[in-house]
């Protein structure tokens, strides 16, 4: 009987391998085969094997993002050699995305701090805000107020306020402790004077607030999804992922209630992913513009707040 392939962590294959692999491509040509051979899943931030060991390389190095091909050659140090297997161990073995690891993400080129407590930011939203929704909003409207509702990690929020520098923006969640890594990122982004943490079971806590845009990225993951996710997913919290049966739970409340608290010439932009299909079913009549993005992306959609009025009949017997 031919022996057993011993595991690429095994102590005494680890031996020679942290001996023979000295630099940071000998390290990343190792990882993506270990990624590959595990069949670990991309998607939190980045989507291939090799980006994803560049994020946990940068980090074990103290650096930012790799994107000069200069480093390739670098030599890597016995301590630096050991945290990086550390690292990817844990990817491989528990399933968890880099970014938990790391405790970093970036979203339209900015870094946020992120843990378990908020999903990792992901959203294709982030091109609309780095084009100042130039394709969402009237031209002359630069928008002072503005909501970005489910916010977990306050990405969204504190990246509109870097957009539009005299917005007030208030970043509302329902979860106390999304709202504690968001105020984490809005002290880290020195933004406290424009960006509020709102803790609010949707529009609740609002007051009759309104304003000239809301973005959200709600949950909207159904049923069926949600029990054929990858592992990685495991590690964020379901509260930001699921929403009902059929994935439109809370959208369908964002539809009932939006309107009330956007200004006369206000827009709703919102993310519903693959629960797109969904969406356009159960409301066939609703002039939804369904937005497209240069580094792709699908499933979120603008509407005005005329349109959400002329339909606020069909939202609520839906709700």
């Amino acid at each position: 009987m031919s022996e057993q392939p011993l595991s690429s962590f095994d102590p005494e294959h680890l031996q020679h391998t942290l001996h023979d692999l000295i630099t940071v491509h000998d390290w990343l040509r190792w990882a993506v085969s270990r990624f590959h051979q595990a069949g670990v899943y991309f998607g939190h931030g980045t989507d291939n094997a090799w980006d994803e060991a560049a994020v946990l390389l940068a980090h074990v190095m103290y650096l930012p993002p790799f994107t000069d091909d200069k480093l390739l050659p670098v030599k890597l140090d016995r301590p630096e050699r050991a945290a990086f297997v550390a690292l990817l161990q844990q990817r491989i073995e528990q399933r968890i995305p880099a970014a938990y690891l790391t405790h970093q993400a970036y979203f339209c080129n900015l870094p946020f701090y992120v843990d378990e407590r908020v999903l990792i930011p992901r959203s294709p939203i982030g091109e609309l805000i780095q084009d100042k929704f130039a394709s969402v909003l009237p031209e002359t409207n630069s928008p002072q107020f503005i909501l970005d509702l489910c916010t977990g990690s306050g990405c969204i929020a504190i990246a509109c306020a870097y957009a539009f520098p005299d917005a007030q923006v208030d970043a509302v969640d329902i979860s106390e402790d999304a709202l504690t890594v968001a105020d984490m990122n809005i002290s880290e982004h020195q933004l406290h004077e424009r960006v509020f943490p709102v803790l609010s079971d949707g529009f609740a806590a609002l007051n009759g607030q309104q304003y000239d845009l809301i973005v959200t990225n709600p949950p909207y993951v159904d049923a069926e999804d949600m029990a054929d996710l990858p592992d990685e997913y495991r590690h964020e919290p379901e509260l930001g992922l699921a929403s009902g049966h059929d994935g439109l739970a809370l959208t369908r409340h964002i539809l009932s209630n939006a309107a009330a608290h956007l200004t006369e010439h206000g827009i709703l932009v919102c993310e519903v992913g693959n629960s797109m299909v969904e969406l356009q079913y159960r409301y066939p009549d609703v002039p939804f513009r369904w937005l497209e993005f240069k580094a792709g992306g699908l499933g979120v959609f603008a509407i005005s707040k005329q349109d959400l009025l002329a339909h606020q009949q069909a939202f609520a017997q839906a709700e």
